[in-house]
């Protein structure tokens, strides 16, 4: 018997019995679009959690501090403990043993040169210094003090800037543009806030120049100052954590070029004023390395580690919460699987019955020649035509009913404040796997039904009325 006559004996015989075959079918289906839905419940959810958190660069970013934790010395030199090296306590006391341990080197600064060197790594796609520069914004008859966020372009549509709800980003490094805060535009309007897009500002700050003495005895020298004129180009309203990838948001916000030349400035004038002449430059407090992929997180992490600087990143937890959705993924998965498990007793029971019904015609069948690997055959493909289109029926009626709590679920959620999400995700892999699971299952159910049949003596199965 070829394969064509088993496959046309197989659909024969599923036509003849419609009802049956379309009942067995919906079990099927039903326990697919359980299984399908809620391992898409958790898929859906693990895209909106950990999906954001990675698109936010809270996981693709390295926090990088200078390897002696900002090393600050405490008294004079200790005899017999080396040449100008003066006495470290708590952090700096760890510092200084991992200088020892180098053969006596001195800690690692973040300068422009190891920023250069941190840069060329290659699975590094950004390097950027963590600036708050202390500045006088002028606005209207009004002033206050604020700290500047220098924010590269490479944060552009990430993290706090992914929605700016007024206005836009930086154009380029070089625009003479800012950014608000929402809460500090509110300070400056309350009523509307949005108004303030397009509206010129001056950012005043200290120029570097050498301080102008005061004859006065005991009033400190005036230090020169410069404005910069900013227009405001965006409010953004989402405040980000300290290890969002551009640092988090503050009140004022202004390209980092323009966040570096301050940061030079207040530098070299407090250099002017005395305080540590010794140095030519100043190195960062802090720098943040953005990497390819979160995948390599760990492994930029520790080659940083080994240049002499501290660094942390957010990984673990990225790793830890993937861990927990898998889990998830698998119980929610046991859970939709017992509706499948049931559906497949009725694929047996059809089978079983399918058999009765057609015992005299198995019996004619073998009595001109069938095997028993052609009856096998024939009762196999009747179970895997039940479980192919019960699993597609069922990755429908499940992405049918997951689209009706989502949009459900969506105006809720939007009612409470919140923001609305895809809560149920159907990938390919998903609806692949469903369909396969299911024809699997199917043919389970199908294999006693099958072997019992092939195994019927051909003269019994001939007196069968």
């Amino acid at each position: 018997m070829t394969f064509r006559d088993t496959l046309d004996l197989a659909v024969r015989n599923l036509k003849q019995s419609k009802l049956r075959t379309a009942l067995t079918t919906m079990g099927v289906a039903i326990g697919i679009a359980s299984l399908a839905g809620m391992v898409s419940l958790g898929v859906g959810l693990q895209d909106q959690i950990v999906g954001r958190f990675t698109k936010s660069g809270m996981f693709d970013t390295i926090n990088v501090l200078p390897g002696s934790m900002g090393q600050i010395n405490f008294g004079p030199p200790v005899a017999g403990r080396g040449r100008g090296r003066a006495r470290t306590f708590g952090r700096n006391a760890q510092a200084q043993a991992q200088a020892d341990a180098r053969g006596g080197e001195p800690v690692r600064e973040l300068t422009d040169d190891a920023l250069t060197e941190l840069a060329a790594m290659p699975q590094v796609r950004d390097v950027y210094p963590m600036l708050r520069v202390p500045v006088e914004l002028k606005y209207g008859g009004d002033s206050e003090y604020q700290l500047a966020a220098g924010i590269p372009m490479s944060v552009r549509n990430e993290g706090a800037f992914q929605s700016i709800p007024h206005g836009r980003f930086f154009s380029s490094e070089t625009e003479a543009a800012c950014m608000l805060s929402l809460d500090f535009a509110k300070r400056i309007d309350e009523h509307n806030p949005a108004q303030l897009v397009g509206r010129e500002m001056i950012v005043n700050y200290a120029s570097g120049g050498a301080p102008v003495p005061v004859p006065v005895p005991g009033m400190p020298p005036i230090v020169p100052r410069s404005d910069w004129k900013c227009t405001v180009v965006g409010i953004v309203e989402r405040e980000s954590g300290p290890f969002a990838a551009a640092g988090g948001v503050t009140g004022l916000m202004i390209p980092i070029p323009k966040a570096k030349e301050i940061f030079t400035s207040s530098m070299a004038t407090a250099q002017m004023m005395g305080r540590d002449p010794t140095r030519s430059t100043r190195p960062y407090s802090s720098a943040v390395v953005r990497v390819r992929s979160a995948s390599e997180t760990q492994d930029v992490e520790d080659q940083i580690k080994k240049m002499g600087f501290s660094a942390f990143s957010l990984n673990d937890a990225l790793q830890g919460a993937k861990r927990g959705f898998i889990l998830l993924d698998i119980v929610l998965a046991l859970i939709g699987s017992i509706a499948l498990a049931v559906s497949s007793l009725g694929i047996m029971n059809t089978m079983v019955m399918s058999i009765l019904e057609r015992t005299r015609e198995i019996g004619i069948m073998k009595a001109i020649g069938g095997s028993d690997g052609d009856i096998r055959r024939i009762f196999l493909i009747e179970a895997s035509a039940i479980g192919l289109l019960g699993g597609v029926a069922g990755i429908v009626l499940g992405w049918s009913v997951g689209r009706i709590i989502n949009i459900a679920a969506n105006i809720y959620i939007q009612r409470q404040g919140g923001t609305a999400g895809n809560l149920f995700s159907l990938p390919l892999w998903l609806i692949g796997g469903a369909i396969g699971f299911s024809i699997a299952v199917s043919l389970l159910a199908g294999s006693y039904p099958a072997m019992r049949a092939a195994k019927l003596d051909p003269i019994r199965a001939l007196r069968h009325d």
